[in-house]
């Protein structure tokens, strides 16, 4: 609906009537049609078969998430080479220098997915994306469709088969799909916090030359559309996820090198692979 429509829709509905009109538009808009599309699908019928096979696939073992914050280009990847990682957006960036690509894939910024379709769809890991995402990522063989929602009530979810919300970072849908795998202990790395790029949060901006932000210049490099993060808001979520694993008998640990999350506890990365984890 364009600009003219939508004003003659506001000016035709009776005053009472138009906020519940407006949550209706916004989340049929946003989730509803996704939803609908989602239970018509083959698609998702596939995607959620797969995921029940990787429930508590990897019980009792550690992984990492990494992040792709700056700091990632001094931490010491080819550590990872026999560690179960999961790699967030336009990681396969990094692939080169460590030698191995990660374990799994996840994406749910469509604007990332967007932009970035044809470097995901040649990826040949398990990729875990938005089912918003769908129109770019059909037939791939290796994608597997999560139903990803940025909107409503904040919550963790165990069990990604249903509802998975984005909590503003991909990371928390990353944590959310390392629990539903059963890993007992998640370590974070390159997920710094710290951004030099600011203003309002989610606000959509054009990169107007080399990325600052994150571990490669090219990451979101000049004429990229990227969203401003929204920090309080996914610390909130962080704080979800370390609460749901703690409950469980799990943990989160931060190996970021000069990180500013502070929801997780703190590790020294390199003691990680010293005999005895920390």
């Amino acid at each position: 609906m364009n600009g003219e429509g939508r004003s003659a829709a506001k000016n035709f509905i009776p005053q009472a009537l138009r906020s519940p009109a407006s949550r209706l538009y916004w989340w049929w808009f946003n989730r509803g049609r996704h939803q609908l599309a989602a239970a018509l699908s083959s698609d998702m019928r596939r995607s959620s078969r797969r995921l029940a096979e990787m429930k508590d696939r990897h019980l009792g073992q550690r992984c990492f998430i990494l992040g792709n914050g700056p700091s990632l280009r001094r931490t010491d990847l080819t550590r990872l080479r026999n560690e179960t990682t999961f790699g967030m957006n336009r990681i396969y960036l990094a692939f080169g220098a460590m030698g191995f690509p990660a374990s799994y894939y996840v994406a749910v910024n469509t604007l990332v997915i967007e932009q970035s379709a044809d470097d995901i769809r040649n990826l040949a890991m398990p990729k875990f994306v938005t089912w918003r995402g769908r129109g770019w990522l059909r037939r791939d063989r290796h994608t597997i469709f999560l139903d990803t929602d940025y909107t409503g009530r904040p919550t963790f979810s165990p069990d990604v088969r249903g509802r998975v919300f984005e909590g503003s970072t991909v990371t928390y849908v990353a944590l959310q799909l390392a629990f539903h795998f059963g890993f007992d202990e998640v370590i974070l790395i390159g997920v710094d916090h710290k951004f030099e790029r600011t203003g309002p949060a989610n606000a959509t901006v054009l990169s107007e030359g080399d990325d600052r932000d994150h571990f490669d210049p090219a990451y979101f490099g000049r004429g990229f559309r990227w969203q401003l993060p929204d920090l309080e808001a996914s610390e909130e979520a962080y704080r979800l996820a370390r609460d749901a694993f703690t409950s469980a008998g799990r943990r989160v640990l931060d190996a970021t090198i000069d990180g500013h999350l502070t929801v997780f506890p703190k590790v020294e990365y390199e003691s990680l692979f010293r005999g005895n984890r920390a």
